[in-house]
């Protein structure tokens, strides 16, 4: 249960936690309305290499939405701040919202574009998509957060930031986006601009922003009480490195294909993974403040 409030206003509306969900609620947007017309024409230029390297990234975006849409619950289980409470309410509903327009974006481009190149229409929860460094990464990442239910301590919650907010989130989703913002702004030579792809990535990266930053304050606000020692931290993150740089690599383009290659998405995950580090020693994350009326 929820602390109980006695005397003024029912929620903390200055908290951190409290700003996150008003910023979620101002900036809703709905998968179901980007437009997808000028992809579905335009997906059609891409080579074949470029065309498998695009499904495959797809295929794991939108798995591992799914996958973290499901792995949040017991966090909204254990907090106890009604503030809290209300912003991982937005977060899941971000997450599956995610998971709704990768869903969407398969069906209504790439599905139709396969049929165009006499292919059979395929799935992106087939497995050839995947492959173990990928699983491994969510398996922890979903272990980690079920562990909550199982003891609840600080340590891991800690741990749980670091595998959900802070690796999966802040580092390893946030290479995925450079990587198709990149590639498909219209700016790369040899390849299209996917308008509706680069519209969505942008909007799930402003929510991303969002569920990292609240991650990384919980991270750092238990480094800050002394119930946790950072040490703990960057070991977490650090036993988990090997895993991201794995993913980004074989994420990347192929040897065929055009776009970000294996150098380029190997150096940005390692990039972002000292960034996260540094925010958490300067604690240099904090919300949009929200006009109240």
């Amino acid at each position: 249960m929820s602390q109980s409030r006695s005397g003024g206003n029912a929620l903390n509306v200055e908290s951190r936690s409290y700003r996150y969900f008003r910023n979620a609620v101002e900036r809703h947007w709905d998968p179901g309305t980007i437009d997808l017309s000028t992809d579905r024409e335009r997906i059609e230029e891409l080579d074949g290499a470029t065309f498998d390297d695009l499904r495959r990234t797809l295929a794991l975006f939108g798995a591992g939405e799914e996958a973290v849409t499901e792995d949040l619950a017991p966090l909204a289980v254990v907090l106890e701040d009604v503030e809290d409470q209300l912003y991982v309410t937005t977060q899941l509903y971000e997450e599956a919202k995610h998971a709704d327009f990768f869903d969407r974006y398969w069906r209504e481009v790439i599905g139709p574009a396969e049929e165009a190149r006499g292919l059979d229409r395929s799935s992106p929860t087939d497995e050839r998509w995947f492959f173990p460094a990928y699983h491994e990464l969510f398996e922890r990442n979903e272990a980690a957060m079920a562990r909550l239910l199982e003891t609840d301590s600080p340590e891991n919650r800690a741990r749980a930031y670091c595998h959900y907010h802070l690796t999966v989130e802040g580092i390893l989703a946030q290479t995925g986006y450079y990587a198709v913002q990149t590639d498909y702004d219209g700016g790369t030579p040899g390849l299209p601009r996917l308008a509706g792809l680069v519209e969505a990535f942008a909007r799930i990266r402003a929510d991303e922003g969002r569920h990292v930053g609240f991650g990384m304050a919980k991270l750092t606000a238990l480094i800050e009480s002394g119930a946790v020692d950072a040490d703990l931290v960057y070991g977490t993150v650090g036993d988990l490195l090997e895993l991201t740089q794995e993913v980004a690599k074989t994420a990347a383009a192929s040897e065929g294909g055009t776009g970000l290659g294996e150098d380029d998405l190997v150096a940005y995950a390692a990039e972002k993974h000292l960034h996260r580090m540094d925010q958490i020693e300067t604690a240099s994350i904090d919300p949009p403040r929200i006009a109240m009326e």
